[in-house]
């Protein structure tokens, strides 16, 4: 796979992206209970309390991988994560990206901010590519979000899961982080 260098552009001056604390988790739990509540970005059905989600927090920041929020003049406006692809070892260089921007900041580059940081905070752990795995191909600003940053549709999985009463397509992206595939790790 060919490797994708892109530069970051700066968040427009309002939008500051920094590692996720405790205390942002409040918010994190409750961004995500909308979208499991009303939207098919997750197939989750149940949403999630802030102790599952402090426990979710927890697990990836354990394992090294950033966590990150956005605010938009001092106040939250999405978070965004890397998490383990697979958990074969095989799989190690590979992570998932999750991107959640609050309704009152979309289109307003919050999305790419928090996606551009967490692909440079990926690349500089030395992980060698991330994958967007975008909950029905109706969701086009994820995946025109995920376009834009060098991301490449890998596949489409029709039918792959169900909610709201309908069957859901997923996309599957890949970015080459650093070099990619093209130099050997051992």
């Amino acid at each position: 796979m060919p490797t994708t260098s892109i530069q970051p552009s700066a968040p427009p001056a309002d939008v500051r992206i920094r590692t996720a604390v405790a205390s942002d988790l409040a918010a994190i739990t409750a961004l995500y209970a909308q979208e499991v509540r009303d939207h098919v970005a997750t197939y989750e059905y149940v949403e999630p309390g802030e102790e599952e989600m402090t426990l979710r927090w927890q697990a990836i920041v354990a394992q090294g991988y950033p966590y990150l929020v956005a605010e938009v003049s001092g106040a939250f406006a999405g978070y965004a994560y890397a998490s383990g692809y697979r958990t074969r070892e095989g799989y190690r260089w590979t992570v998932e990206d999750t991107v959640y921007v609050h309704p009152d900041h979309i289109g307003r580059g919050v999305g790419r901010a928090l996606l551009e940081r967490l692909i440079q905070d990926c690349t500089a752990l030395g992980l060698r590519q991330m994958i967007a795995v975008v909950g029905d191909i109706t969701n086009v600003a994820s995946i025109a979000l995920h376009e834009r940053l060098g991301f490449r549709t890998v596949g489409v999985f029709q039918g792959l899961g169900r909610k709201h009463g309908r069957w859901l397509d997923t996309v599957q992206m890949q970015l080459a982080l650093g070099p990619g595939d093209a130099a050997d790790l051992d």
